[in-house]
């Protein structure tokens, strides 16, 4: 009987717990604003790391920071207020944070060579998501055609 009322006793207990809060972290920039300020210039480090091989430890130093920003700004994308959706989004934004970690990993170990061959994995992260969430991406107007054809 006793058993019972503990029971009991410790529902009601829960039941009357506040509802936990929400986590203190909030989004500062706009996506546009994500994309221009972080996730491109950190990209291009590794993109373009054929012109300008880092030579010293303090060049080296700062290409894996690039990296790290990069692996970071996938997980800024997973943010409530941010993620799309928790499917496709989700899986990108897991790519994008795979390839800078990867880029980290390889930029701490000082690897041109792993850097170079994560590109296509970094490529692959941005245009798969790209191509799902960016209206009319890889569609170029020329100039002088009508856009309503």
């Amino acid at each position: 009987m006793r058993t019972i009322g503990f029971i009991i006793m410790a529902s009601a207990a829960l039941a009357q717990a506040p509802a936990p809060t929400p986590p203190p972290y909030q989004a500062v920039g706009t996506m546009s604003q994500l994309m221009i300020n972080i996730i491109y210039p950190t990209s291009d480090a590794i993109f373009y790391i054929d012109r300008a091989v880092p030579k010293t430890d303090v060049e080296w130093g700062a290409l894996a920071s690039q990296a790290l920003m990069l692996g970071e700004a996938g997980n800024l994308l997973m943010m409530p207020g941010r993620a799309r959706d928790q499917g496709e989004w989700m899986k990108d934004a897991k790519m994008l944070v795979d390839a800078g970690a990867a880029a980290f990993r390889a930029g701490r170990a000082k690897d041109v060579e792993a850097l170079r061959n994560l590109n296509d994995q970094l490529y692959a992260a941005c245009v798969v998501c790209h191509e799902m969430y960016r209206p009319n991406y890889g569609r170029r107007i020329l100039p002088g055609r009508d856009t309503k054809q």
